[in-house]
């Protein structure tokens, strides 16, 4: 009994650190990322010109979503010499200007014909990217994704590893 109570707590644990990350996107990672495209800006024009950008797909409906927006808003204090953070959504202005809380607090802007969300086959969100200053992707993913979250520590090695 004991053996068998060792075998399979072994392999819930090999099953657990060999589960790979699941994308509701095309993957693009380590890739040149697609234009930043936008239809409208709802606050003022990011500079992003050596700068890390993360953006963030969202939509004022998505629980998730909103929940990010307060962990969006710290990142874009904490890291705010070297990243820029802006949030994408599909939505019209006037569905994203109805909801004040959370308060955004990065740069914002809509896409109701979808051109970034169709270039990276978005299939669910929230859906993040970081790309480097050179245009790379260095990360993407559903960024409250169990063991794959987006955080200060892994954007804060993103930067080390590729800033100029």
């Amino acid at each position: 009994m004991k053996k068998t109570i060792l075998i399979l707590t072994s392999l819930l644990v090999l099953n657990a650190f060999s589960q790979q990350k699941r994308l509701w996107a095309k993957s693009v990672i380590n890739q040149k990322a697609p234009k930043l495209t936008v239809e409208k800006w709802l606050s003022d024009k990011p500079e992003i010109k050596g700068k890390f950008v993360l953006i963030d797909f969202w939509a004022t409906w998505c629980g998730p979503c909103k929940r990010a927006i307060p962990e969006l808003n710290r990142f874009k204090t904490e890291f705010q010499n070297d990243l820029v953070v802006i949030g994408i959504s599909d939505e019209t202005k006037e569905i994203v200007n109805s909801l004040t809380t959370p308060k955004i607090e990065y740069f914002s802007a809509i896409d109701t014909g979808r051109t970034m969300y169709d270039s990276l086959e978005i299939q669910g969100i929230p859906h993040c990217i970081l790309i480097d200053p050179d245009g790379i992707v260095r990360w993407e993913g559903y960024p409250i994704l169990t063991g794959f979250e987006l955080t200060s520590e892994v954007i804060t090695d993103i930067i080390t590893r590729y800033k100029k």
